[in-house]
């Protein structure tokens, strides 16, 4: 199932103060950036971020599951982190500022 446009305008809204946050169309779903940094995915009308080890040691309950079927377990962001934008933000900002800078 296909992630609505109005669900991933209001996740990306969500993170707008961890940076500049873009979400671009892949295979029907949604890539999430940061700053130009891929960071997750919106699958299914669901955030999941991608998986570093110093954002494990800040959200350590956080479920972690596959956005679809042959992906990497990333993290399933709950309905409840999306409504708290503080933490939302903190954490993008946790899982990006622990990627690799992005190259060209």
């Amino acid at each position: 199932m296909a992630s609505d446009q109005s669900t991933v305008d209001y996740i990306c809204d969500q993170m707008r103060s961890a940076g500049d946050i873009t979400a671009r169309k892949m295979f029907r779903e949604y890539g999430v950036y940061c700053d130009a940094t891929f960071i997750g995915t919106i699958c299914d009308n669901t955030l999941f971020l991608k998986v570093t080890e110093p954002a494990k040691k800040m959200e350590p309950t956080l479920e972690l599951s596959p956005a679809y079927q042959g992906a990497k377990p990333s993290f399933r962001i709950p309905v409840a982190m999306l409504e708290d934008t503080d933490r939302l933000a903190a954490f993008v900002r946790r899982v990006h500022g622990t990627l690799p800078a992005q190259k060209g």
